[in-house]
């Protein structure tokens, strides 16, 4: 029995597909079935039914995988002492992040901490909140970076920073010649919004305070990204609400278009999100640091800005 085989199954029950759980794992469906089937002649016990779809624990399975997991948590805190000892921030930090932020922060953080940590391997996922949650609280990533608060007591939140949501407006908009906006000026019928499903969809429902209408349109559409609706904008008429990161980058005919709003400015909490029994603080402890160092100073203070719920 080694540890990596613990891994295997610990993957396997997560995403309940060989194929999934092997790329998860970074390794060949074949030698991760081979492993899997080993451990299972070693201890003498079938640990999946391999005849479902998707597979399922079986009944002894279920209760093997849950001391594996606990193995695999004390078998981590052993090479994090031995980092710790040797004062070497090193090892792998796995990272799920929201996608209305990841284009925004990540670039400038990577590069910045992959300079200052060589002996660090980061691997980053971009997830929807419900994901990284999920996963979590499987063990699958180290730190989530995501809108907070989340209303989860088995979770930990750190708070970052605040960054507040500004308005992006039409040539046409009849909302052009004002200097500064209230949630009441929005009218939802022209507010180009992502999908269902982001958290930064339900905030901005949050600002206007009511539920976008179900009045059918003549043209809908439907998008994860944020650029896309600063295209529809531009492209089209309407409005739609940004995260002020998004902005950075503007050129000053752009930013002719944008409105903030009046105090409290609306605004998000961008936390670093871990189990309650998290691991790897040095390195999760260092990320924060680069992550801080890479957003305005102002961002740091929440005064005079309205956090908004993440759930409608």
């Amino acid at each position: 029995m080694t540890l990596v085989q613990l891994e295997y199954i610990v993957a396997l029950d997560t995403y309940r597909s060989f194929g999934l759980a092997a790329e998860k794992c970074f390794v060949t469906q074949p030698t991760m079935s081979m492993q899997v089937q080993k451990l299972e002649d070693e201890l003498g016990v079938k640990l999946f039914d391999r005849s479902k779809q998707p597979i399922t624990p079986t009944e002894i399975g279920i209760e093997i995988l849950e001391q594996s997991r606990n193995i695999l948590k004390e078998s981590y805190k052993l090479k994090e002492l031995i980092s710790n000892q040797k004062s070497i921030v090193s090892g792998e930090l796995r990272i799920g992040i929201i996608p209305t932020m990841a284009p925004y922060l990540m670039p400038k953080v990577i590069s910045a901490f992959m300079e200052k940590y060589p002996d660090v391997q980061l691997v980053i996922w971009e997830y929807m909140t419900d994901q990284i949650i999920h996963e979590l609280k499987n063990g699958l990533l180290d730190c989530g970076i995501l809108s907070t608060p989340l209303e989860d007591k088995s979770l930990q939140e750190s708070p970052l920073f605040y960054e507040s949501f500004v308005a992006y407006l039409s040539k046409s908009s009849q909302l052009i010649n004002k200097k500064n906006l209230h949630a009441s000026d929005i009218n939802l019928d022209e507010l180009w919004l992502l999908n269902e499903g982001h958290c930064m969809r339900n905030q901005i429902l949050n600002i206007c305070k009511r539920k976008k209408s179900d009045d059918l349109k003549p043209f809908e559409y439907n998008t994860d990204s944020v650029e896309t609706l600063k295209r529809m904008v531009e492209m089209n008429n309407g409005i739609t609400l940004l995260p002020e990161l998004s902005i950075s980058d503007f050129s000053v005919k752009q930013l002719d278009r944008v409105r903030y709003f009046k105090s409290p400015e609306p605004t998000r909490e961008i936390s670093i999100v871990t189990h309650r029994n998290y691991l790897k603080r040095k390195l999760i402890l260092a990320l924060e640091k680069e992550i801080l160092d890479a957003i305005p100073k102002r961002m740091r203070n929440k005064k005079k800005k309205e956090i908004l719920g993440i759930y409608s």
